[in-house]
């Protein structure tokens, strides 16, 4: 490939898309080898490893896409006590987790407070322990107490920037705007915050990847999280096309290149649709994985989209081969907290 890291940087929306339009099924192995190098210059060969804990299906919103939507009868719903919180990360920690991931649905049964307390427990028994949190949209108020009480990253995927394309997947209430927002405060609070984007989604096309590229650059957060859109059976977007493996491979490597200091996990998402899709995420600059840290009983039940994988080397149980995975890859499994490196 004859473009630069320089010239793609500079490029405009219709240039990316374009860009995107003829990679997507085939990337170039140049740019892959571009975007690794990147990361190699910044984080070497490292992968950061977080321990996730989903800590309640309950919300609040009807996301056309997710399998957790309000409006889904057939999923038994849960929410974690603090103490089933604070034994996951007690779990996570003796494996060696320096990081542990809350994400839950928009569940207006942990207020505030509640997560707060649950923050502060964890950051006082694990002090050597970053807390990120994955809550989704909240006032700045919030945020603000999750903040104080501890709390060290956000992750907020955005899922497409475009306001014409987030409707297609959100009902009325919901605002690209007002997710924006939700970004812009975090960064002002001093998280270190994570922004993302849904591959394949319906109604998207290389324009719009063009556009979530262009608004990555603009937030510049610290952390991207990128899988392939999945459908859920549950769901108005059931009989959709899952999105492609190589047009995922394609944006983790635009938006190491485009953001070469970024946090880039291989999304469970990736090894759910290809058995190899964590390998391919990490040789196209990706350099995170997120082992799921839940209670065994309730991983089934945390189901954003159809066959996804919380068993295996998914688990914490599979932590050993995971390891060996990705050590066979040529990459340096690493435990820390695993911070941005500005």
């Amino acid at each position: 490939m004859n473009i630069t890291t320089q010239i793609l940087r500079g490029m405009d929306q219709q240039q990316l898309a374009q860009l995107i339009e003829e990679q997507s099924i085939s990337p170039d192995l140049e740019l892959l080898k571009a975007a690794r190098s990147i990361r190699d210059d910044v984080y070497g060969r490292k992968v950061y490893f977080r321990g996730l804990i989903e800590i309640s299906n309950y919300c609040k919103n009807n996301c056309y896409y997710c399998g957790i939507r309000r409006d889904n009868r057939q999923v038994s719903r849960y929410r974690l006590t603090k103490e089933q919180i604070l034994h996951c990360c007690q779990v996570g920690h003796s494996l060696g987790f320096h990081t542990f991931v809350l994400q839950g649905g928009e569940d207006p049964w942990f207020t505030a407070k509640r997560v707060a307390d649950v923050v502060s427990a964890i950051k006082k028994e694990f002090p050597d322990c970053a807390v990120t949190l994955s809550l989704g949209e909240k006032e700045e108020d919030e945020y603000r107490a999750y903040r104080e009480a501890g709390a060290d990253r956000y992750l907020l995927r955005h899922e497409t920037a475009t306001p014409a394309h987030y409707r297609h997947l959100h009902p009325a209430e919901m605002s690209i705007d007002h997710r924006k927002q939700c970004l812009w405060a975090l960064k002002r609070l001093g998280f270190q915050v994570g922004a993302g984007v849904m591959v394949g989604s319906p109604g998207q096309t290389a324009k719009e990847l063009a556009q979530d590229l262009l608004f990555l650059k603009e937030l510049e957060p610290h952390m991207v999280g990128i899988g392939p859109f999945i459908p859920h059976k549950d769901t108005p977007f059931r009989d959709e096309p899952a999105g492609s493996i190589p047009q995922t491979i394609l944006m983790l490597a635009l938006t190491r290149i485009l953001l070469p200091h970024v946090l880039l996990p291989a999304t469970t998402a990736l090894g759910t649709l290809d058995p190899m899709g964590r390998e391919k995420g990490m040789d196209a600059g990706a350099n995170v994985v997120m082992p799921n840290l839940s209670p065994t009983d309730v991983r089934q039940l945390y189901t954003l989209y159809d066959g996804k994988l919380s068993t295996g080397e998914e688990a914490a149980e599979g932590l050993k081969a995971l390891t060996q995975r990705i050590l066979a890859a040529g990459y340096q499994p690493d435990f820390s907290r695993g911070d941005y490196k500005a």
